[in-house]
């Protein structure tokens, strides 16, 4: 099985925390479809036939888009890749851009998940994000999905925002809970060099949170999504049962995927390549029969890290029969002797005398169990 990622770089505006590549030239959306298409096309072995089972469409603001583009799109789709195995097929949406009448759209294409970025509640924290919707448009946009038929939504939440209390984190997840939707992805704010947030950070207009509150703040939402019957199934995710993404997962279970538009990643488990990050040129080259990316050819070793790297952020944990299989005798041991000292504090466990898996005390400490087990070439 294999999945496809869709980059759809156009957004209204932009906000100030996000470092994904994106544009608000919409002008070049007309020539981005066909181009988008052509590279489907172009790249249509890739894959080389394994059968499609998701599709994500990414960004950017996908929801940007109108039902005559993602129809040019799907159709390039069916005709060079195949439909017929999809399980999930994910749009990602701007609260604001799910309207009653956009959401009864959607139903009229091959959808049947919504991804949708809410990150806070807090009305004058969204203000600062830049974001175009406020609390009461996102409340109202899980509702018109619901009521177009969709049975499959996730929200994304944000903490360790500017200002970010331990009571204005549990009104986000409280009113996240009264949503019941199907999965919440949550992640700490990050301030990535480039944007605006660091910007303030660096002339100290907003102050970063503290660790000890970024550790209650993850605490929080483990116990209170825990309480509300959602499985926590990688460090960032939360669902109901079996509703997890099947095409994040296949990222971390390292299943193959096309990735196209600019930026845009693909893994083919040899390879891996990326797409030139900037709309007008990927535009001309595609235009031109040609594609601008880089590409990496992915040793024994690479491929060991990658696999631990993900693999140890999710429920399913560490397959260490695999790790023989795919990568041998020695960096099996490896592996095995660089956990032991984690399991001896239960920090990690094994499960099913195969699965290394996180403790709900390592998922904390996480980033220095990866590392630990990471190889490193003298």
């Amino acid at each position: 099985m294999a999945g496809i990622y869709i980059h759809i770089p156009f957004c209204k505006t932009r906000c100030i925390y996000c470092d994904f590549y994106s544009t608000t030239r919409s002008e070049l959306k007309s020539r981005y479809i066909h181009a988008l298409c052509k590279e489907l096309q172009m790249r249509k072995e890739y894959l080389r036939g394994e059968p499609v089972e998701t599709i994500y469409f990414g960004g950017g603001t996908p929801s940007q888009l109108a039902e005559e583009d993602f129809r040019e799109v799907f159709e390039t789709i069916r005709k060079y890749y195949g439909m017929e195995h999809c399980r999930e097929i994910t749009l990602e949406a701007n609260p604001d851009d799910l309207t009653e009448a956009y959401a009864a759209m959607l139903q009229n294409l091959p959808f049947n998940r919504i991804s949708m970025g809410i990150q806070t509640f807090d009305d004058s924290t969204l203000k600062l994000l830049n974001r175009r919707h406020n609390a009461a448009q996102a409340v109202n946009a899980v509702k018109h999905c619901r009521h177009a038929g969709f049975n499959n939504i996730s929200i994304d939440l944000i903490y360790g925002l500017p200002g970010e209390t331990d009571e204005r984190w549990k009104r986000d997840l409280q009113q996240a809970v009264s949503l019941n939707v199907e999965h919440i992805s949550a992640y700490h704010l990050t301030y990535e060099e480039g944007t605006r947030i660091y910007e303030l950070l660096q002339a100290h207009r907003i102050r970063e949170v503290d660790e000890e509150s970024s550790v209650c703040f993850f605490s929080t939402l483990i116990d209170t999504l825990g309480s509300a019957g959602y499985e926590h199934y990688e460090i960032s995710n939360f669902c109901r049962s079996d509703m997890y993404s099947r095409h994040n997962t296949s990222y971390w279970k390292g299943i193959p995927y096309l990735g196209c538009g600019p930026s845009a990643h693909s893994f083919n488990t040899d390879t891996r390549e990326w797409n030139v990050a900037s709309l007008e040129k990927y535009i001309r080259a595609i235009e031109n029969n040609q594609r601008l990316f880089e590409q990496e050819h992915l040793d024994r070793t690479t491929c060991y890290n990658e696999c631990i790297m993900t693999s140890i952020r999710t429920r399913w944990g560490v397959p260490l029969n695999d790790i023989e299989q795919k990568f041998g005798k020695e960096l099996w041991q490896y592996c095995i002797d660089m956990a032991r000292p984690h399991l001896d504090c239960g920090n990690l466990e094994i499960y099913d005398n195969n699965r290394l898996c996180l403790s709900r005390k390592g998922i904390f400490v996480s980033d220095g169990i990866i590392s630990d087990l990471m190889f490193v070439e003298e």
